[in-house]
């Protein structure tokens, strides 16, 4: 059976769901729907949905087909008049998820309350941002050498063991199976260390005109962000807000391919899910500024160069950790190498976060296909960039955008009150240093 091509809109009182099928019998076709359920075949095609929203058979349904191309247009009541169904564009969480055939899961959700008290995903409970805290406990090494885990969630483990010289210019640790997270940690920042180039710095901070031109570029979110921030009323607000990011049939056909899952994730790896979100999305904003838009083959380095979380299997504990880590790899590795440019992102990420769920999508369904398209960068899609999008979709929309909320008074107040400051991210040996700080680090500069 084949998966067609589909879209879903929506008006006051009607569900509106469009099929594309070439080639099929337009005179055998089967539709059911019922509750949140609906179902279509026409062979070879079948297409399984579970919708945001319940519908009704009232007999006010319509459907027509277009034969030129090849387009079932069905149109199906609300059972609540005025009701807006959320997420229409996450194609691949509507789509049925796919029978296991392993054995059943250990774990089996009863029910919401369970879940809420192992802290997972809790439709009612408002995010918790609070850091927790736990007493230091002595591991043995043997210990840490079954704990190293990495990718989504901290959920793969064993997959360097045999590929680490095919993948070896993709992540900068070596032998990430057997390396504690500490030791990963010291590792990359002794490489900045070593990488941070301050003849490469200077030149782009006195000569800054490149970099004066890819700051003034506005990326697709900008406008989108504008309109968002525009008055709305509160009547239209919700519609407005989902309708204001759109995906293109490539992006369609992307989600499409999504194999639907769903992750158990405890409070503490949630929150560390998020974290690394904002790490890859700041590596993403910085490499769509600077290219004005336009991939190139540098493209999926950059991407992964800039993300500790990528190329380090980094995780992250606080935001100001990942600030101050995308500010000092901004320093050391890229061709533009400009402390506006390290604002210019954070502010950019804070935007697409603002936006929610769909720009976050977005933009990981563009990262996801520059990492396609890069050998051997795909592993990466696998680690993080697939799960990523799968999970996104499912993940509840006020959360991405109040993490938004949350991390805008952060830069300000990291960035503007200094207390993430030039001094901070750019550390190191003092003969290297020392012009750098000279030049730079003056008051009408800093």
């Amino acid at each position: 059976m084949l998966t067609p091509a589909f879209d879903l809109s929506q008006d006051p009182d009607f569900l509106t769901i469009a099929i594309r099928v070439p080639y099929a019998r337009a005179s055998e076709f089967d539709v059911y729907f019922r509750g949140v359920d609906f179902k279509f075949y026409a062979k070879p095609y079948f297409l399984r949905l579970t919708l945001p929203g319940r519908i009704i058979e009232n007999g006010s349904e319509q459907g027509s087909y277009d034969a030129d191309k090849g387009l079932f247009t069905i149109q199906l009541p609300k059972e609540t008049p005025g009701q807006h169904f959320e997420g229409l564009n996450m194609l691949t969480a509507l789509l049925a998820p796919r029978k296991s055939r392993t054995a059943k899961p250990l774990v089996e959700e009863i029910g919401t309350s369970s879940v809420s008290e192992e802290g997972g995903e809790d439709d009612d409970e408002e995010f918790d941002w609070e850091i927790e805290q736990f007493p230091y406990e002595e591991v043995s090494e043997s210990a840490l050498k079954l704990q190293c885990h990495y990718g989504f969630g901290d959920l793969r483990s064993g997959v360097f063991q045999r590929l680490q010289d095919e993948f070896s210019d993709v992540i900068e640790i070596k032998n990430p199976d057997f390396t504690p997270a500490a030791e990963r940690r010291q590792k990359r920042l002794a490489a900045e260390l070593t990488k941070f180039d301050p003849d490469h710095y200077l030149a782009d901070f006195f000569e800054d005109e490149a970099v004066e031109q890819v700051l003034k570029y506005n990326p697709w979110w900008t406008d989108t962000y504008s309109k968002m921030m525009a008055p709305l009323g509160k009547s239209q607000e919700q519609e407005d807000h989902a309708a204001l990011v759109s995906f293109s049939e490539e992006e369609k056909f992307q989600l499409r391919k999504f194999v639907n899952k769903s992750y158990l994730l405890d409070k503490r790896t949630h929150r560390q899910v998020y974290y690394s979100l904002i790490d890859i999305l700041l590596a993403y904003c910085y490499e769509t500024r600077v290219t004005e838009g336009e991939r190139n083959v540098e493209s999926a380095w950059n991407i992964r160069k800039l993300s500790p979380t990528l190329c380090w299997f980094e995780t992250w504990t606080n935001v100001r950790e990942i600030l101050v880590s995308f500010g000092r790899r901004v320093l050391c590795y890229p061709l533009y190498r400009h402390f506006k440019l390290v604002l210019k992102a954070c502010r950019d990420t804070t935007e697409i976060l603002q936006l929610g769920k769909s720009a976050v999508l977005k933009c990981l369904l563009d990262v996801h296909k520059i990492f396609q398209e890069s050998d051997p960068s795909y592993i990466l899609n696998d680690l993080y960039i697939s799960d990523y999008c799968v999970w996104i979709q499912k993940a509840k929309a006020p959360c991405a955008r109040c993490f938004g909320c949350f991390i805008s008074p952060w830069i300000h107040v990291f960035f503007s009150l200094n207390l993430v400051t030039k001094c901070e991210i750019i550390e190191g040996p003092a003969d290297k240093l020392s012009r750098v700080k000279a030049c730079t680090f003056s008051p009408s500069l800093s």
